[in-house]
């Protein structure tokens, strides 16, 4: 074949070596929005460092390592001995090392630990997704642990570590830990209420066995696991350590790993207990209370993660088009592709601002802000999460052919966009959820609407939306038909409300009459014409250093 025809022309340059952190307007004027001065700097670097380290090539080799060598189980050694050990490949250890040195998995111990760590989640997991997994729960773990100040003072140090050590040993061995969660079973799903592993007390205090099934175990080669189990007085929470304090390995079967659509770095598995050794967490009878926290925290990570893909996507299609020449010239320059993208963008700001807003009340921390949450935080994980898969889909779009084909990183983002929408509780658990808080604490609904209220005035798209809300919300006839409709609305005027306060008006603008004031089609792109959208797309371009 003669060698002019593989001349390669109108191609675009990878997108690497760039600051993740920096080059995101959206989320770097967050962290500066909701980091007092005094400590914003060394956010500031620690997040930049970060980020150029996730624009790297490096980085993104690394993800791309993980993800083609996924990892494999080995439940027996070669003499036959149940060994269940789960063997991931390099890159995921180091993907995992980078994100514990860079303090992703503490949170709760320092000064705006919330929105560090939650802006420093959304740049790292744009390298690689699945290793969030392992990172979230064990930051998740802290609360539910702090119900019991024995156990925390045993293990927190740990979970906050910065030190990541792979294998199995025990804890006290260990300069740092990782935890899972084991919740779900294969009759019950999402109803927790109705496991079945039981959980016989020993004659240690707090000691018990479990004998039972865990139907999807998350990171199973963790330190730790936080488990439901029904305990002689009720479902209760436990802690399942994989290796017990005298060295020997606690019973902890691995059936199998779940072959999963996407997410394919991170091990799920199926484990049986039988005669497991675990410490209870909490009273019995109160696993669910007990646990709560720890979901609604990982609930907060499906936000942010959702939001991490969805910049990832977005990203990469506006840098696909400021390269990219068609038809006389450059995509981004086209009326019609500029639509789209600037459509993206919106959507991929508006995630950004609501996550980081959710992050920053961790901070607070006040009863305004922890009854604000108590609603912001599903509805945000209900409606975040299920925009993420089409925003990515678009977004693959956005790059035509090359877009489908694997090299481009496309098709890994657009696999793992629907996980955050199931994990945790799917849309109709979220829906429900914010349905229970609106009916049994009315101080829930008091701070939503009092966050909402704050830019009443400055849009009368906005200010016309808040009115409807309130119209739904007065009428509870049928609520739980309509519970996704009105908690979609919820979610649409919060992130309004906040978009109208701290975005450019050129943004707010274009939210607010697509979203909020009905101008807008079903599908991407679909942006009154009028509207200022070439500053939108210049706004969410990644420029690399």
């Amino acid at each position: 074949m003669a060698a002019t025809t593989h001349t390669v022309t109108n191609q675009v340059p990878p997108l690497v070596g760039y600051d993740v952190f920096a080059a995101d307007r959206a989320l770097s004027e967050a962290v500066e929005r909701h980091i007092r001065p005094d400590v914003l700097p060394e956010a500031r670097d620690e997040l930049s460092t970060l980020g150029r380290s996730a624009g790297s090539a490096q980085a993104q080799e690394w993800g791309t390592q993980a993800n083609e060598h996924p990892p494999v189980l080995r439940t027996h050694d070669r003499y036959g001995n149940r060994i269940d050990e789960v063997e991931f490949h390099p890159s995921w250890h180091r993907l995992l090392g980078h994100a514990v040195a860079a303090g992703l998995t503490d949170a709760w111990g320092r000064p705006a630990g919330h929105v560090r760590r939650a802006a420093g989640f959304l740049v790292w997991t744009q390298a690689e997704a699945g290793h969030g997994c392992p990172l979230s729960m064990t930051h998740a773990a802290v609360p539910a642990l702090r119900t019991d100040p024995a156990l925390a003072a045993e293990w927190e140090p740990k979970l906050t570590s910065y030190v990541y050590e792979e294998g199995l040993r025990p804890a006290p061995e260990k300069a740092g830990v990782l935890f899972g969660m084991g919740m779900t079973e294969k009759q019950g799903g999402t109803d927790v209420r109705s496991n079945t592993t039981r959980a016989e007390p020993i004659a240690g205090e707090g000691e018990y066995l479990l004998t039972g099934h865990k139907w999807f175990c998350s990171a199973p080669m963790s330190d730790g696991f936080l488990v439901l189990a029904q305990a002689p007085g009720g479902l209760t929470c436990f802690l399942v350590p994989r290796v017990l304090p005298d060295g020997t390995r606690n019973v902890f079967a691995i059936q199998r790993l779940k072959d999963k659509l996407g997410n394919k770095s991170n091990a799920s598995s199926e484990v049986e207990f039988d005669g497991t050794w675990a410490r209870r967490v909490g009273e019995e009878g109160r696993g669910v209370r007990t646990i709560i926290e720890m979901v609604a925290a990982t609930r907060l990570d499906c936000v942010v993660g959702s939001a991490a893909l969805m910049r990832q996507a977005v990203a990469q299609a506006i840098h696909h088009a400021t390269y990219r020449s068609a038809f006389g010239g450059l995509l981004i320059d086209k009326p019609l592709m500029r639509n789209v993208l600037a459509d993206l963008a919106l959507e991929s700001e508006a995630a950004t601002v609501l996550a980081m807003r959710l992050a920053s009340a961790y901070d607070t921390d006040t009863e305004e802000e922890r009854a604000f949450l108590r609603i912001a935080v599903p509805a945000a994980k209900y409606w975040v999460t299920k925009r993420c898969t089409p925003v990515v889909g678009e977004a693959l779009e956005c790059l035509g052919g090359n877009g489908y084909v694997e090299e481009s990183g496309m098709p890994r983002l657009l696999r793992e966009a629907p996980l955050n929408s199931i994990w945790e509780g799917s849309g109709n658990v979220q829906a429900l959820d914010v349905l229970r808080a609106l009916q049994r604490e009315p101080r829930a609904l008091d701070a939503f609407l009092r966050e909402v209220g704050k830019a009443r005035g400055a849009d009368h798209r906005l200010d016309a939306a808040i009115k409807d809300l309130l119209t739904e919300l007065a009428d509870l006839e049928g609520i739980e038909a309509r519970a996704r409709r009105l908690v979609e609305r919820m979610a649409l005027v919060l992130q309004g409300s906040l978009l109208v306060r701290w975005a450019p008006p050129e943004v707010s603008d274009a939210f607010c009459a697509s979203r909020l004031g009905g101008d807008w089609g079903t599908a991407f792109g679909t942006l009154p014409h009028s509207l200022d959208l070439a500053s939108v797309v210049a706004r969410a371009r990644p420029v690399a250093d």
